[in-house]
Formats: structure tokens, sequence, C-alpha cells
């Protein structure tokens, strides 16, 4: 079969691989449908996670059918279609049976496109398939579904539901990147009062608006001024970071209220520096996570519903053998507008967002 290899820092190829097969009863093989790419692949070609080793098939959102499972798989069986999940879960270990699946210690958590081989593939192994998977309705379609493996449960789980978004709140969320603008729809669920989106990129903070922001402003002086013009020199009651940097973080220590909560999703390469000095006398929660992924099947039922605004954010689509290209465009989204590229079967032209 094909699939995207990495080969070290800044190196990787669509390229020739063995097939996978049945390696534990628990497993099923899944041939891919439809998958994305996800900013921590960008950081896994950088160099950045370097859990990762040379020869890794990338990759861990997927949408597929079931090919094959091992003796103990109960849920799945061979035709189904299925939604495979960013996160693997035991269900045995003490993390799993709390619902905790980022943190399974059952040979779990993040390990598809990380320390096995991953999704970006004609076909993937999925461990654990009886919770590492999930049936799509035959209504949710292929290149929605892929944004429930990972961005939305990550956004709603570890953005929304950490920073206890409640009605009437006023929300900030530093970074509209995929993360964000799904932090953005999710946050919705709670009615906040005012929803403010802060970016350097004009097109994602077009993109937030349609999802659901009430405002907008560059990250700075100019969305402190503003979040403290709307909430009358108070605050937000939740800030929440999708960026990943320092100075995203920091910006959102400074504009929480007393009391209030900031939720970090973005995922951090470099230190960043902890005010308490501010902070310590203001009451202020601070939160972080790996998701879960326990809120899936509830995402799921939204999108079935029509409630769940995924296919506003994709961008661009691509056929599977179109991989390269495809990382090309999402690697350089100042450039291309790309917020989540999609692949799978055999596409027509690239579809543009609208903004209007």
């Amino acid at each position: 079969m094909k699939a995207l290899v990495f080969h070290g820092s800044g190196m990787s190829a669509w390229e020739d691989v063995p097939d996978p097969g049945i390696e534990d009863s628990t497993d099923a093989v899944v041939r891919v449908e439809a998958v994305t790419i996800c900013g921590t692949d960008l950081h896994i070609l950088k160099g950045d996670v370097p859990e990762v080793s040379p020869g890794t098939v990338l990759g861990h959102e997927a949408v597929g059918e079931i090919v094959e499972v091992g003796s103990d798989v109960r849920g799945v069986r061979p035709g189904d279609r299925v939604l495979v999940s960013c996160i693997t879960a035991c269900g045995r270990c003490r993390f799993c049976r709390e619902g905790a699946y980022g943190q399974c210690r059952g040979g779990g958590g993040w390990i598809l496109g990380h320390l096995i081989n991953g999704t970006q593939a004609e076909y993937v192994r999925v461990p654990h398939a009886d919770l590492s998977t999930h049936l799509l309705p035959g209504a949710v379609d292929s290149k929605d579904a892929v944004l429930l493996a990972d961005i939305f449960p990550t956004a709603y789980e570890v953005g929304v539901l950490n920073g206890h978004v409640t009605p009437g709140d006023t929300v900030v969320v530093v970074g509209t990147g995929p993360i964000g603008l799904a932090t953005i729809a999710t946050a919705g669920f709670f009615t906040p009062e005012k929803i403010i989106a802060v970016d350097l990129d004009q097109f994602r903070l077009d993109a937030a608006k349609n999802l659901g922001a009430d405002a907008v402003a560059l990250p700075g002086d100019e969305a402190e001024q503003l979040v403290e013009d709307l909430t009358l020199g108070l605050g937000a009651d939740v800030v929440i970071e999708a960026v990943g940097v320092p100075e995203s973080f920091e910006l959102c220590t400074r504009m929480v209220r007393p009391g209030g909560h900031v939720a970090n999703v973005g995922v951090h390469g470099k230190p960043a520096t902890l005010h308490l000095e501010d902070l310590w006398i203001k009451d202020v929660t601070i939160t972080t996570g790996l998701v879960d992924t326990h809120s899936t099947p509830t995402l799921l039922r939204m999108m079935a519903a029509g409630r769940l605004p995924a296919s506003s954010m994709v961008t661009h689509t691509f056929s599977l053998g179109d991989m390269e290209q495809a990382y090309d465009v999402f690697s350089r989204a100042a450039g291309t507008g790309a917020l989540k590229v999609v692949l799978g079967e055999p596409q027509h032209d690239e579809v543009t967002l609208k903004t209007s």
C-alpha cells in the first residue's frame, strides 16, 4: 500500500509500505476513506516530537471501512464504516476507567502516527478497536466526520469544558486556526453572551465570525483593550489559548477576570512565563490537557443532527495520492487560506471556504 512515511526532520515521502495486519486480538484493520492533516503532524516533520521514529507512517485522524478484525473485537465488524479516533483506549487501566483515555496506560493514548504507524495511508491498523473506533451513520459525510477524530473533541474538551463555559459568559479564544474555530463553534453550545476571537490573520478572523464570534481583534494591546471595553474593565470569564506560543498564553492570563478560567489547548514547544506575582491574588484557574475523546459520541450526534458546522472548515480537498501537495498547502496556510484539508477518494477541484 501507499503511505506518508516520516524519514527524519524535514523529510517524508508518499511511498510503498507493507500492508498492516492483525497483530493483537483487539485490533482492526481499516481501509482509509478520508484523512486530514493536523498541526501536530507539522511539528513532527520539523523534528519537534522526538518520540516519532524515522519510518513511522504519520497521521492520527481517519474515516474508513473495517476490513478485518481480531478475535476479541465485538463492537465492529468488516463492512462497518467508522471514525478512527486520534486517541486509542484499552478500556481497562485506571485512566480509561475514569474516561481519561488520553492518559491510557494499557497501550493506548496518542499512539497513531506517534508511537505506531498512523492513518495517512491506504490502510491502518487500529489497536483496541472497540473503544478506539466509532460507527458512523450513513447521513454523516466522511469529510465532515474526520474532523471529529481530533479537532472538535480537543476544542470541546480541553477548551470549552475545561474552561467551564456557562451561559452569559464572555469567552475569548486566542488563535483561530482549526482548533480555535472548533472552540468557537462548540462554545456556542453554552450560549455565552459574547465570544471574542483573537488572531493575526484576517481570513481566519472572518471564518471565526462565520462560526459564531461576536467580535474580533488583533493580538496584544488591541485585544486587551477590546476585552476591557466589552466587560467594563472586569475581564473575560473564560480565555482559551489555541496557539501554543508563550506570547499568546501570557496574553490570555492578562485578559481573564478574577475568578475566571484560562484553558490552554495549544501545544507549546517553548517555556511560557507564569506571572504568579500578578495571578496569585486573582483566584484564576489554569488548565491544560490532552484530549480524551470521551465527548466524541455526543459530538457525532450533534453532527448527525446538523448542529455542528464542520463542513465550513474544510477549505481544500485532495486525493490520497496528493498527500505531499496537501502538506504543502496546509503548511503555507497564511498564503493558501487553508483551514482544514481533507484527503480521500479521488476528488474534483479544491473547495474554498466562503466567508460572506
